[in-house]
């Protein structure tokens, strides 16, 4: 498993100038922090980097275990997403609470009649609008988050880059959808699906020691 160019590219640049701050590595390499904010993130985890508050990266050095990390953070969304749970945008906002519990998920993904995507509804929303409202006759419209102020993200991407979304806009999880077409949905990445694999991993890393 090879290292991107600009991974390698910060590396040595740590190794120059350590310790350096991420504003620094940026200003070398001429690219925003935003777009390093991955590379970051993943050479940090990896154990290859150190980052130190107010004083910044400098260069921890690698080791076979630290490849285990490596082969994990990069593993495809694809390869661990699960089924989306779609309701449709004349569901009651009653039944859309059912499903919620009695399929054990933390959000639900609306549709209209072709199955694209509308809308995302949280425990949080449902709850809210179970206040508020007649839940046997009001449809989830009212009160999902609409498009396009719904995060999502395509299976090519990895998990590394799937974490940081679910971090930098706190949310739980985030709808997979079609390259082609983003309102297509094909499955679903959480939070909890992250770490139960990262653990797994782990846990299969130590026991084949």
């Amino acid at each position: 498993m090879k290292l991107s160019e600009r991974q390698e590219q910060i590396i040595q640049l740590v190794k120059d100038y350590q310790p350096v701050s991420g504003e620094k590595i940026s200003e070398l390499l001429d690219v925003s922090r935003a777009t390093l904010r991955s590379d970051l993130s993943f050479l940090t985890l990896a154990g290859i980097l150190q980052a130190t508050p107010k004083i910044g990266y400098t260069y921890a050095g690698s080791d076979l275990e630290t490849f285990f990390f490596f082969k994990t953070f990069d593993t495809k969304i694809d390869e661990i997403m699960i089924p989306p749970l779609l309701v449709n945008q004349n569901t009651s906002i009653r039944d859309a609470i059912t499903n919620l519990f009695i399929y054990d998920v933390g959000s639900l993904y609306v549709v209209d009649e072709e199955k694209l995507l509308l809308g995302v509804l949280s425990r949080k929303d449902l709850l809210r609008a179970s206040l508020n409202s007649d839940i046997d006759n009001t449809p989830v419209v009212v009160c999902m988050t609409r498009i396009p102020h719904i995060k999502v993200c395509e299976k090519n991407i990895n998990i590394l880059e799937a974490a940081t979304i679910l971090q930098d806009f706190e949310v739980d999880s985030l709808p997979v959808v079609e390259e082609e077409n983003h309102k297509k949905v094909i499955g679903k990445i959480t939070k909890s699906r992250l770490l139960n694999y990262i653990t797994q991993q782990a846990r299969n890393a130590e026991l084949n020691k």
